[in-house]
């Protein structure tokens, strides 16, 4: 049974009045995934929406050659796939899995969509939403169009990186982040080798450390056009360039 309380922690949801929330949970259901069980595949009728409870989900795109490429990490307290519940006979247009072990709140998309029709501010509530996620999108065009695969390495560990903290926990294996920010595993392995090697960053597992945080934000505006050439600390050899 869906807890109401539960349904308050997605910001798509906690502006929905008490009468909307039982009729949400009266039409959800719970899940829970194992780490790496799939969720739902490309081309899957779109039937529900979600809200994580707990762990993380990777949202992906399969290549007809079978390369991975992950467009999204859902997190605790976010919602993925409602835009789609306005689409007639709607698909997922991606797959979806657990990262780790992981807690779900299904909910019926159609129902949804049908109460909305009954209330205009719910429907704006959503339409933030959307708008929202859709400029962070915008950005992320940005980012991989005008930067450098160092300068997006970088500009992650800083948006992440927890305020008053030096430390933060890349919270996923480095190849899926590496898909995340549309690098090669191998050329995410050798940024972090560089950025050691600069003296920006120290690395034990999943813990990076910040060193040097002005270097790292000069790393992080790099520009495709750009070159790598801040000095490096003392036990570097020589400047490092962007290749």
């Amino acid at each position: 049974m869906v807890e109401i309380e539960e349904l308050r922690t997605g910001p798509l949801l906690c502006g929905l009045t008490e009468e909307q929330l039982v009729r949400v949970a009266c039409h959800a259901s719970c899940l829970r995934l194992d780490e790496g069980q799939l969720l739902f595949s490309q081309g899957d009728p779109a039937e529900r929406f979600y809200l994580v409870l707990k762990g993380q989900v990777r949202l992906f795109r399969l290549s007809p050659e079978g390369a991975e490429k992950v467009i999204e990490i859902v997190t605790l307290g976010q919602t993925f796939a409602e835009a789609l519940m306005f689409l007639n006979a709607p698909r997922y247009p991606v797959c979806a899995a657990a990262l780790c072990p992981t807690e779900l709140i299904g909910i019926d998309a159609r129902d949804f969509a049908s109460m909305l029709r009954d209330s205009v501010d719910s429907c704006f509530v959503l339409l933030g939403n959307l708008s929202r996620r859709l400029h962070a999108m915008i950005g992320e065009i940005d980012n991989l169009a005008l930067h450098t695969a160092t300068s997006r390495v970088a500009r992650y560990l800083l948006m992440k990186l927890p305020a008053g903290r030096r430390t933060l926990d890349l919270g996923m294996r480095k190849g899926v982040l590496a898909s995340r920010l549309s690098v090669k595993p191998e050329t995410f392995s050798r940024v972090e080798k560089k950025l050691i090697e600069l003296g920006a960053i120290e690395v034990q597992g999943s813990q990076v450390t910040i060193l040097d945080q002005t270097a790292l934000e000069e790393i992080a505006r790099l520009g495709h056009s750009q070159e790598l050439t801040l000095m490096p600390c003392a036990s570097a050899a020589r400047p490092i360039r962007e290749q």
